[in-house]
């Protein structure tokens, strides 16, 4: 099952109809985003969450305050663009998932809520702000992420490196992983693999997110055998690293295109992986079909392992980043 069902759809990027008049920085969001983009949704009711979906927030001023000192230096976690329900607890210890290259997506994917449009060049002085606050916060581990940009010639794999080496400048014992774009694009993964072989992470994370029978409505412009390709690719260039990645549920995907998924992902190398549920950003967005228990999500948590996985990180309110140090270390990678 390593065929995707979206092999004829071409990369979609900055369509001329949709983002002719918007200038670079500016924001499409939920149903200015979601009205451009080819997907199309079957009539669904709107679900009740259930009881272990709901998540509790915290009275402290933890969140604010992290959220002051990102502003300080300019810089822009995942947490908050795509409005993941854990950022109150992660930013509550003070962990964060930055995301760089920007806060404008290059693609317009149904299920996510960062906002898509033309994104403005890479700020060079970045990665030195994010070292400077991964100092400042004393994190041991940390993530960091992008925007897709389909706009550079090496999908932005420089700016992950710079980074990357700013960090281990600063903070040397921290651990990195990083969540990759695809790299999707003619010479364009090949350009970037070349790059992050300069300096590599510590763990390198790229999402497939969902089934690939689910591709053309959920990931329009991207392609379920690229990012497992790209996966593979990188694991065999750099062994002794982990690879991980992870997927949405509740998209309309069978326990069997599931399991088929886990075993694709096994079989091109990856030692890690998330599962969590989807929750639909906005009205605009894909809806969420179906919300599967916890006790699913337990069975594939322990399907997962027999398959051979390092470690299965899967719940309900699992995140690609969630808990990503304590994952790393149960699975041998940081200490």
């Amino acid at each position: 099952m390593t065929q995707s069902a979206d092999r004829s759809i071409p990369l979609q990027v900055l369509s001329p109809t949709g983002d002719a008049g918007l200038q670079p920085g500016n924001k499409q969001l939920a149903g200015d985003k979601i009205a451009r983009s080819p997907v199309q949704f079957a009539d669904a009711p709107v679900l009740r969450k259930p009881s272990w979906i709901r998540v509790r927030i915290p009275s402290n001023g933890a969140v604010a305050a992290l959220k002051s000192k990102l502003r300080e230096n300019r810089l822009v976690t995942v947490c908050e663009e795509a409005s993941c329900p854990n950022i109150h607890e992660c930013f509550g210890h003070g962990t964060a998932t930055f995301m760089i290259l920007g806060e404008v997506c290059t693609r317009r994917c149904s299920f996510c809520d960062v906002a898509h449009g033309r994104p403005k060049p890479p700020d060079p002085s970045e990665p030195f702000s994010l070292a400077t606050t991964v100092a400042d916060m004393g994190l041991k581990y940390v993530v960091v992420t992008s925007v897709d940009r389909d706009d550079l010639r090496d999908g932005g794999a420089q700016h992950f490196v710079d980074c990357i080496a700013a960090i281990r400048a600063r903070t040397p014992s921290t651990r990195i992983e990083i969540l990759t774009p695809d790299f999707r694009g003619k010479g364009r993964m090949e350009r970037a693999l070349e790059i992050l072989a300069q300096n590599p992470p510590d763990v390198f994370n790229h999402n497939v997110e969902t089934v690939p029978e689910l591709y053309r409505n959920v990931r329009p412009g991207a392609d379920y055998q690229w990012s497992l390709t790209l996966l593979q690719k990188f694991k065999a260039q750099h062994p002794n690293v982990s690879t991980k990645s992870g997927i949405m549920l509740g998209l309309g995907e069978t326990l069997e295109q599931v399991q088929g998924t886990l075993r694709d992902l096994r079989a091109h190398d990856v030692d890690m992986v998330t599962i969590g549920q989807y929750l639909q950003p906005s009205a605009h967005h894909h809806p969420v079909l179906r919300y599967w228990t916890p006790e699913e999500f337990k069975a594939l948590e322990v399907f997962g392992m027999e398959l051979g996985f390092s470690h299965v990180a899967s719940g309900p309110l699992v995140r690609s980043s969630y808990h990503a140090d304590r994952q790393a270390m149960e699975a041998g990678v940081a200490a």
